[in-house]
């Protein structure tokens, strides 16, 4: 038996005027076989206020009762139909939903900060992150104004936990759904920065990263496909010389390397490529995107319910949904959790 497997999962409350309180609370009233195991790091009334807008919301169905717990160890003594809730620093004030507030991004920070934490301690099994705001993250202050994403404070901590520099812990974003895996070579930062991203050292970390993480989950080495940065890839230096001076070079040094790679093929058809739907009997595993939207737009146009955003390279499982805050439906019973559902089953297999 794997020990392991028996230490709970984590779910962080992100922001609290955000989506997340909500997600949080329908996912375990929809499911709460698959929430078995799992607690939330987060603020008791905030989940609790969320509770009420959805009782006010639709009556009819009966919503789990929060229980306040002291320390992990203490999950074994919630009840059954309980969801057990451990406050993260102070409790919060009523900051309503769907505005950016200061204080939200700030325990929306402490929650993700205390989570890593517990798993690099081996306290909790993995993490699942409801989606924070950044603009609230930048508004807290330090530290997190330094950091544009979980992505970017997960690495921090983790590099900080094992005493090395962010270079020697490399992190990659993996957005992924029943159809389509996709890993990005830079994450956020403005359309000039990510070109001046595609870099060889990059791509080829990029690579790494990707083979031996779903190395790891797959049980076989992974089938990669790499996109072009230009259109059409290039074709063959009429549209731009990044393909063949950067990516093939790093694609060649993979496969001397051991890894599975085909490219640089055009970013306009290598998704269709490794589309699962699509795939023949050697299925391509992953496409290696050269950038945010380059990677992004495919997955979430399958569907944004499905998707699951997993940080690849680090000591510790992190998935979390494939969507943000949704300020534009907090507060009203609308948002969907299929996606929060769909990163907890993922965290499972991966821990």
């Amino acid at each position: 038996m794997n020990h392991h497997r028996l230490k709970p999962i984590a779910i962080t409350m992100g922001d609290a005027c955000g989506i997340g309180p909500e997600i949080i609370l329908k996912a375990f009233q929809q499911s709460p076989v698959a929430m078995r195991g799992c607690f939330v790091a987060g603020d008791v009334g905030t989940l609790r206020r969320a509770r009420d807008m959805l009782v006010r919301t639709a009556s009819s169905v009966l919503w789990p009762e929060l229980e306040p717990v002291a320390a992990v160890d203490a999950l074994s003594r919630v009840p059954p139909g309980a969801l057990a809730v451990l406050q993260i620093g102070e409790p919060l004030p009523d900051l309503g939903w769907g505005a950016v507030h200061a204080e939200a991004g700030q325990h929306a920070g402490d929650c993700v900060t205390w989570a890593a934490r517990a798993a690099l301690r081996g306290d909790i099994a993995a993490l699942v992150t409801a989606p924070l705001h950044k603009e609230a993250l930048c508004a807290a202050g330090a530290p997190y104004d330094r950091f544009p994403g979980h992505t970017e404070l997960l690495q921090y901590e983790a590099a900080r936990h094992a005493g090395c520099t962010l270079e020697d812990m490399p992190v990659r974003m993996m957005l992924a759904n029943e159809e389509l895996r996709t890993v990005l070579v830079s994450i956020h930062v403005s359309l000039r920065q990510a070109i001046e991203a595609v870099t060889f050292d990059n791509v080829l970390q990029t690579l790494r990263v990707t083979h031996h993480s779903l190395l790891a989950v797959l049980g076989r080495r992974p089938r990669i496909a790499v996109a072009g940065l230009n259109p059409h890839a290039g074709e063959s230096g009429l549209f731009g010389s990044e393909e063949e001076s950067i990516i093939r070079p790093a694609i060649n040094m993979a496969l001397q390397e051991g890894m599975r790679v085909e490219g640089p093929l055009p970013g306009d058809t290598v998704f269709m490529k490794a589309r699962q739907s699509a795939q023949g009997p050697d299925p391509v595993d992953v496409v290696i995107a050269m950038y945010h939207d380059q990677g992004l737009i495919p997955v979430k146009y399958l569907g944004v319910e499905q998707g699951v955003n997993v940080t690849l390279g680090l000591p510790l499982v992190r998935t979390s949904p494939d969507h943000g805050t949704a300020f534009d439906i907090a507060g009203r019973g609308v948002a969907d959790a299929s996606s929060l559902l769909a990163a907890l089953k993922m965290a499972r297999q991966l821990a």
